[in-house]
């Protein structure tokens, strides 16, 4: 189990808490005790709102490799959907609990406790496919309908423990609705069942183990049994019980294994990589470094330590020192790109742009389309004042979703430099709409309008993007 990491909320507790607080902000939202259930739109509009509180409560992991490939992973396995209500969006939490939920829509949260409990990626695969299955069954809608009978004076109580959090939190909640409350707002045995299957459908075409979730489920179970008295949170509200087992087991067994396919494979190489990126980053430091040394007792050429070494030195600004480890993870993992991306940008970090170039180069040839090298080679260009390449970058970066804020914010700075003034507040004004800097997007696209001039282009770009949600 992964090392103790600062617990943002009681296990019992904050997980529960969410889960209340997502309902009251429905309730009051939708402006009707009535509602049988929630519009599409409506939920876009709950799932924004539900993003920003996520954002205050927690730490999402924001590693570029860590991010891209939990994204990468998550859009693999709904390609089976026959309908997606909403775009998917694949979070990680730095927190050790043993968590994943799905929030509204298609936003999914995985705990990087949760993830480190996973050693082989069919696990993580099969908790990411029955969150995915809640979200295309629409089950957090259905909750809500079960759940209008909750007194509004109880659901103030909740959001007023919320707001207080640590001990306040949990004696409202075992004082006024551990009972009742709890029951209500999980998701029903049908619920889970559906998701089940779903789940393993989606992994079975997508070339994962649907047994995944088995051992997934179990090692969950483990966990909650060895070291603490309290139940893991993804077993409050998807409990793991010996009926659920079974019938898990029933499914499978009417499943024929389609085989390995490409994508999954590649995304099964890289797992080793992804886990551990996060141990190097987002681990308690004592414990990582114990970890890492202990697997080059065992190996002293083993790259995976010594990648992991090299984050956790990068994090410490001993860059020096960082160098030395990426590079002797690549004799282990000759053409790496994560390893070349991180060694890359220590060289830009140390003020080396060109040898960055260089490594940022040699990444490309690997996968052209890698956001995140591209991102750095704009960055080691612009700090070169090359900026004409590195705006072509940038323009190449925006036209390549999911496009990241900060690109949006660099792309400005540079188009700035480069005296173009009005694509550069443009830009500035997508940013911080983005980051719902209303004020500012608004300074921003006025003062781009006052640069547009006669190009009538800009002028709709502008309009656009103040129109659009």
């Amino acid at each position: 189990m992964m090392p103790e990491i600062r617990s943002l909320r009681s296990h019992r507790g904050y997980a529960l808490i969410l889960e209340i607080f997502f309902l009251l902000l429905v309730l009051f939202f939708t402006g009707s005790r009535d509602t049988h259930a929630l519009s599409i739109e409506d939920e876009k509009k709950l799932g924004r709102e539900f993003m920003e509180n996520i954002r205050r409560q927690y730490e999402l992991v924001d590693d570029d490799f860590a991010v891209d490939y939990i994204n990468d992973l998550g859009s693999y396995l709904v390609k089976p959907l026959e309908t997606k209500h909403f775009p998917f969006h694949f979070y990680i939490i730095k927190s050790s609990e043993l968590n994943a939920f799905a929030a509204p829509a298609g936003n999914i949260f995985l705990f990087t406790g949760l993830i480190e409990t996973m050693d082989k990626i069919d696990e993580l695969a099969a908790v990411i496919s029955h969150e995915v299955g809640h979200v295309s069954a629409r089950h957090l809608s259905e909750r809500l309908e079960q759940s209008k009978t909750i007194g509004l004076a109880t659901l103030a109580a909740i959001l007023a423990g919320s707001l207080l959090g640590g001990a306040v939190a949990e004696a409202i909640i075992t004082g006024s609705i551990a009972a009742g409350v709890q029951t209500q707002l999980g998701f029903s045995r049908n619920d889970e069942r559906q998701a089940d299957q779903l789940s393993i459908r989606y992994m079975n075409e997508t070339g994962f183990d649907p047994a995944g979730m088995i051992r997934a489920l179990s090692k969950i179970q483990r966990s909650g049994l060895t070291g603490t008295d309290k139940v893991p949170p993804y077993l409050l509200t998807h409990p793991g019980a010996p009926e659920r087992m079974a019938n898990i087991e029933s499914m499978l067994s009417s499943y024929t294994p389609e085989g390995p396919k490409e994508e999954a494979e590649r995304l099964r190489r890289s797992y080793p990589m992804f886990r551990t990126v996060l141990r190097g980053r987002y681990w308690e430091p004592h414990a990582a470094e114990k970890h890492f040394y202990s697997q080059l007792e065992k190996n002293p050429l083993s790259p995976q330590a010594h990648f992991g070494l090299g984050i956790m030195r990068k994090e410490e600004a001993a860059y020096h020192e960082a160098i030395e480890h990426f590079q002797k993870a690549l004799e282990g993992l000759p053409g790496s790109l994560p390893v070349l991306r991180y060694l890359g940008e220590v060289y830009q970090l140390l003020g080396r742009d060109q040898e960055a170039l260089k490594i940022f180069e040699k990444a490309l040839k690997i996968d052209s389309m890698d956001r995140s090298t591209l991102f750095l080679a704009a960055m080691s260009y612009q700090n070169m004042e090359d900026y004409p390449r590195a705006n072509r970058i940038f323009e190449r970066l925006v036209s390549m979703e999911p496009v990241q804020d900060k690109i949006f914010y660099h792309f400005g700075v540079s188009l700035g430099r480069q005296e173009r003034y009005g694509l550069a507040h443009y830009y500035f004004g997508v940013y911080f709409k983005k980051k719902s800097n209303i004020k500012k997007a608004d300074f921003h696209f006025q003062k781009a309008r006052e640069f547009a001039g006669s190009d009538p282009g800009l002028m709709e770009r502008i309009r656009k993007a103040e129109e659009k949600d």
